[in-house]
């Protein structure tokens, strides 16, 4: 699995012109699941996320986490992070996993964040056309890969 996390100072998802989900402060995590992902993956990403110490402390210092900030988390599924760019210059997206796959990896990703910080995870819609708007906080932006672990 890929994520990319963005501390953001408020997030939201637009289908078809209806708001499906909204954040405040905390963090959007756009996931990116390919064929070979499995419990593991999530079990470690979720881990992560919910201890990764993003947010500025009394100093000034990114010290605490979406947790010790009381922040939410918006998961929005993103297919496209599984590009290759190595061939040419259009993606090629063949790692990314097909919907039997990635929509049970994806549910079960989000259930398992709601588990680490406790409360519950606004989320896109799979495979829909998502507007998603974000005032990326920092910026901070950070790409974690569950296989190479970083």
């Amino acid at each position: 699995m890929r994520v990319l996390i963005q501390r953001v100072k408020r997030a939201s998802v637009t289908v078809d012109g209806e708001l499906i989900s909204n954040i405040g402060t905390g963090l959007l995590v756009l996931v990116g699941i390919c064929d070979e992902d499995c419990d593991e993956d999530i079990e470690w990403l979720t881990k992560k996320i919910s201890n990764i110490r993003l947010f500025d402390d009394e100093n000034g210092v990114m010290n605490l986490s979406v947790q010790d900030v009381d922040g939410e988390i918006l998961a929005v599924s993103q297919f496209t992070l599984m590009a290759s760019t190595k061939k040419g210059n259009r993606p090629s997206y063949i790692k990314a996993a097909k919907p039997d796959i990635s929509v049970p990896l994806y549910e079960k990703f989000c259930a398992e964040m709601e588990i680490a910080v406790n409360k519950p995870i606004k989320r896109g819609v799979f495979g829909a056309d998502m507007k998603v708007e974000l005032l990326n906080d920092g910026p901070v932006t950070i790409f974690i890969d569950s296989k190479n672990k970083e």
